[in-house]
C-alpha cells in the first residue's frame, strides 16, 4: 500500500483522512477505518437516508432519483429472469422496491438506518437491518446502489451476497470511479472520496478481479451519467463554499465526454453475474 492523496470528511466532521492505492487490485482505501463508524452518518441531511424535498439540492436529488428507478428496472429486466425475485441491499428509504413492486416484481431490501427504515414503512415496505436476516439462495438479483464502498469487510460481504443469490443470478453494482475526469479535477475535494462513510474506491479492474475470484463473470459495465453533474456539485460546494451550477454542468459534461472517450465515467455500473 502506498500514499495516494490526503482529503477530509467535508460533509461532516472536516476530520482528514488518507487514501492508500493498492497496486495489485488498483484500487484505493480510506485509512484509518473508523471504529464507530455510525456517528458519520447522524447528519440530519443525509439525503439518501431521507426523502427531503424543499432545498434546490433535494429536488435535483429526488428528480434523478425517480428518473433512476425506472432506469434501474429497465436494467433489471433486461439482464434476469421473468418473474425474478430482487433484493437491494442499502434499500434507503425503500423507494426503488416500492417502485419494483409496483411493475409486478418480487422485492425486498435491506437497510441498516433506523429513520430510513421507518420512512420505508411508511410506504408500506419493511426492510431488513441485515444480509444476516435475509435467506440464503433465495433471489435472482441482487442491487447495490452506492453501497459496496461503505461496507466496512468487503471479502465477507460479498461472500454473503454470494450465499443470498441463486446459481446463475446477477448482481448490479454501482460505484463511484476515482480514474474519472471529476475525481482528477476536483483532486481532494472530489465528493465522491465521502470519507470516512466511503472506505474503499474502486477502479473497472478492482472490480472485475475481486468480483472474478468469488466466482462472478462480468457481463456489462454501464456508465451512471447523472452522477457526474451530482458530485460535480456538492464538489464545488466543498471547494468554493458554494455549488456553483453552471460550474458543476460544465465539468460534469465534461467528466462525461471523457467517459465516452475512455470508458472511465463518473460512475459505474457492474452487472455480474454468479457461476
Amino acid at each position: 500500500m502506498e500514499f495516494f492523496l490526503r482529503t477530509k470528511d467535508h460533509a461532516l466532521t472536516q476530520e482528514s483522512f488518507d487514501l492508500q492505492y493498492d497496486a495489485e487490485l488498483k484500487m484505493l482505501q480510506t485509512v484509518p477505518k473508523p471504529t464507530e463508524i455510525e456517528k458519520y452518518y447522524q447528519d440530519e441531511a443525509y439525503i439518501s437516508h431521507t426523502d427531503g424535498n424543499q432545498t434546490a439540492h433535494e429536488k435535483i436529488y429526488q428528480l434523478v432519483k425517480r428518473y433512476n428507478q425506472k432506469k434501474k428496472a429497465s436494467w433489471i429486466q433486461r439482464y434476469a429472469r421473468q418473474n425474478a425475485k430482487v433484493l437491494d441491499v442499502g434499500a434507503g428509504t425503500g423507494s426503488l422496491i416500492k417502485y419494483l413492486r409496483d411493475q409486478g416484481w418480487q422485492a425486498e431490501g435491506v437497510e441498516p438506518n433506523k429513520k430510513a427504515q421507518n420512512i420505508a414503512k411508511d410506504k408500506g415496505v419493511d426492510l431488513k437491518s441485515s444480509l444476516h436476516d435475509v435467506e440464503e439462495n433465495n433471489f435472482d438479483v441482487i442491487t447495490l446502489w452506492h453501497v459496496l464502498e461503505h461496507l466496512p469487510d468487503l471479502d465477507k460481504a460479498i461472500s454473503d451476497i454470494s450465499k443470498k443469490l441463486r446459481s446463475k443470478g446477477v448482481v448490479f453494482i454501482a460505484v463511484p470511479n476515482f480514474r474519472s475526469y471529476d475525481a482528477q479535477h476536483y483532486g481532494s475535494y472530489w465528493a465522491a472520496y465521502d470519507v470516512p462513510r466511503h472506505l474503499w474506491h474502486f477502479s473497472q479492474h478492482s472490480i472485475q478481479t475481486i468480483f472474478s475470484r468469488k466466482g462472478f463473470s462480468l457481463l456489462k459495465v454501464k456508465p451512471m451519467f447523472f452522477d457526474a453533474f451530482y458530485i460535480a456539485k456538492l464538489s464545488e460546494k466543498y471547494k468554493k463554499g458554494n455549488h456553483q451550477l453552471l460550474k458543476a454542468l460544465w465539468h460534469g459534461l465534461r467528466s462525461n465526454f471523457h467517459g465516452w472517450r475512455t470508458g472511465e465515467y463518473s460512475s459505474l455500473l457492474y452487472i455480474l453475474q454468479k457461476e
